[in-house]
């Protein structure tokens, strides 16, 4: 392989196709039409726990068969990974990355989860503990980490770098800009990168109810009125009182502009900036310097002003500390209310692993059709945040040339990703 070339550092890196699996759509259309309406997926769904009485939970699902994929290897696949290979299987073909029109050896795969084979492990478990019943001889390469990179990377042939990235919310985010610094460097010409997370498990469910970051319900609302349940998350919102847990995956072909040009494909966007850090401070609690650190980062990387980014996806969870720590650092970075802002957790729940790609999606969404998707259900944004922040309907930005999504982690990774408009 070539030694990384100094001519490529700080290049843009062609996005030539993007697809998703989602609760608010499968297609970009459908992805389109839930985003700018501000259409919440949000539903009440009960735990089935033997033996211990919990309220039921705010999810996010999939309209998805995950029995319509079929593994390369030919082993069960996780539903995680089905979404994933769906995803990318799409991205692939939007992208017209055929086989023959690439060279395998120099093809990656970068993916992010933060529990891959989440469902498969809880399946595995009830399947020893309550039915005392032997596992599956194939229950270790289901549930492995990089089993979606395994899985994609057999589908496309992919001899280059096949990589899984497990930083909590951040994974997938972290995964696609370590694809587009492979690209600048020199070792691979194009990546499938992304992200996927399907957890809607009673035990996993379970145990984000007892962190009492999930927006409580009580059975009589669930029960009664699902148009209530579909609102409890409120990002940025004054009386914010926590999210919904989703399932997706989002895929992205990146290329280098030499490699689209020789394919003859125009790019849709251009991923131009990424930069990934630590606050260093705690495991849960997010830290507004490192986050600024982070976005400030990534436009040094982009080679553009703050004032050049016309929009920012926020990680946005409608957590207490969370938002408030994000708010305080957007405002550092941009200035008081200098950023059009916008969480979109609310409508498809917060996707984990596989959120960094989604939020992508959503702001690339953005800079291709000019429109700022809302904040939904948040009708008062707290008035101690200095941010402008998008509500009850979508703005139209006509003018939209860069815009930046913000990814932030238990463990205290942040990653930061910036896209422009091709040509």
């Amino acid at each position: 392989m070539p030694p990384p070339s100094s001519a490529r550092r700080g290049a843009p890196v062609a996005i030539t196709g993007a697809r998703v699996v989602s609760p608010i759509g499968n297609t970009l259309d459908a992805f389109d039409a839930a985003l700018f309406a501000g259409r919440s997926a949000v539903r009440a769904q009960a735990l089935d726990l033997p033996g211990i009485e919990l309220p039921p939970v705010p999810v996010a699902s999939a309209d998805f068969d995950a029995a319509s994929q079929v593994a390369p290897s030919r082993v069960p696949l996780d539903r995680a990974t089905a979404m994933a290979l769906a995803a990318a299987r799409d991205a692939a073909k939007a992208a017209g990355l055929e086989p023959g029109r690439y060279d395998v050896e120099r093809l990656g795969i970068f993916w992010g989860s933060g529990m891959a084979g989440a469902a498969t492990f809880e399946a595995t478990c009830r399947t020893v503990y309550a039915d005392r019943r032997r596992m599956r001889p194939t229950s270790v390469v289901t549930t492995m980490p990089n089993a979606p990179v395994a899985e994609i990377a057999l589908l496309f042939g992919a001899r280059g770098a096949a990589l899984a990235y497990a930083c909590a919310c951040a994974s997938s985010a972290v995964a696609i800009g370590e694809a587009m610094r492979a690209i600048r460097a020199g070792w691979i010409d194009v990546a499938i990168a992304g992200g996927s997370e399907a957890m809607l498990t009673p035990g996993v469910l379970a145990s984000w109810q007892a962190m009492r970051v999930l927006a409580p319900i009580g059975a009589t609302l669930a029960a009664t009125d699902a148009a209530r349940v579909a609102a409890v998350c409120r990002p940025f919102a004054a009386d914010r009182v926590g999210f919904a847990l989703g399932e997706a995956a989002a895929a992205f072909v990146l290329e280098s502009t030499e490699h689209a040009e020789a394919r003859g494909v125009r790019p849709e966007a251009m991923l131009a900036g990424y930069a990934t850090n630590c606050d260093g401070v705690h495991i849960t609690n997010p830290d507004a310097s490192g986050q600024a650190r982070a976005m400030n980062a990534a436009l040094v990387d982009a080679g553009i002003a703050p004032d050049d980014i016309g929009y920012v996806n926020a990680h946005g969870t409608a957590t207490t500390a969370g938002d408030a720590a994000e708010a305080e650092s957007i405002a550092r970075v941009f200035g008081a209310g200098g950023v059009p802002v916008s969480s979109t957790k609310a409508i498809h729940g917060h996707l984990l692993g596989a959120g960094g790609a989604v939020e992508l999606l959503a702001a690339l969404r953005a800079l291709q059709v000019g429109r700022l998707p809302p904040t939904a259900n948040t009708g008062d944004p707290d008035p101690g945040f200095a941010i402008d922040l998008v509500t009850r309907a979508a703005r139209e930005s006509t003018g939209l040339r860069a815009v930046m999504s913000n990814s932030f982690a238990f463990g205290g990774t942040n990653a930061v990703l910036i896209a422009t408009r091709a040509g």
